[in-house]
């Protein structure tokens, strides 16, 4: 059947077209300056655990024992086989991750539910700020190590390759915010950016922060730019 010329399709100005072509030009062009606007983070869940001094080392698995790398947690830093026992004046933390290299001075990280069970009131603290803080007993397959002090609750921090940081204006140290995803997102204040060029893009929160914003690992957040 012909169709009537009134039934066939008009044609669409030249105009009209031009301008809806710069609508969504405009379009595209703000959704990719809002994405380039937002820095998102992978997401790493540090449980508990250990880094021990080199003395350490060989006093709970034995003289001249060398740790042993099973998953490289950011370039130069693994995670390794050994675990040991983490003893406070309450309770026991069993099969506690020892990670490596070894450093200069030995430090428990645990969560505020871990230190219920210990018994003990570690302060938050940055990594290496061990000053004043309380002591536990280390238990390996060799012997225990009594700890005058070095148990924490690690600061939440961003590990930030040092090009990255410029790129976006952040220097080692800063203090940010970060927004979570999901149905139980909350906002993270206070976050420490630490900056170098050996390290891979992530944020590391303990077990008691990621459980309550249903975070786990490979999940990413949001740093706040600018708050809206």
């Amino acid at each position: 059947m012909k169709q009537s010329a009134a039934a066939l399709p008009q044609e669409i100005p030249g105009d009209v077209i031009h301008a809806l072509v710069r609508a969504v030009v405009a379009q595209v062009q703000r959704r990719q300056a809002a994405e380039q606007d937002i820095l998102r983070v992978p997401v790493g869940v540090s449980a508990r655990h250990v880094h021990l001094s080199p003395e350490h080392v060989e006093a709970l698995f034995g003289p001249g024992y060398s740790l042993t790398p099973i998953r490289e947690l950011q370039p130069g830093q693994y995670a390794a086989r050994e675990c040991v026992t983490v003893v406070g004046p309450r309770g026991v933390l069993q099969n506690v991750r020892v990670l490596g290299p070894p450093r200069g001075k030995t430090q428990v990280e645990i969560s505020r539910t871990d230190s219920y069970l210990l018994g003990i009131d570690p302060p938050v603290r940055d990594s290496g700020d061990l000053a004043g803080t309380p002591g536990a007993v280390l238990v390996g397959p060799r012997r225990a190590v009594n700890l005058e002090e070095g148990v924490i609750l690690a600061w939440r921090h961003i590990h930030m390759p040092a090009d990255m940081a410029e790129r976006w204006g952040f220097k080692d140290r800063d203090l940010v915010r970060v927004r979570t995803e999901g149905l139980r997102r909350v906002v993270f204040d206070r976050v420490l950016v630490r900056v170098s060029p050996a390290y891979r893009l992530e944020i590391h929160i303990d077990t008691d922060e990621a459980n309550a914003a249903g975070l786990k690992n490979g999940d990413h957040v949001q740093v706040i730019i600018h708050d809206q």
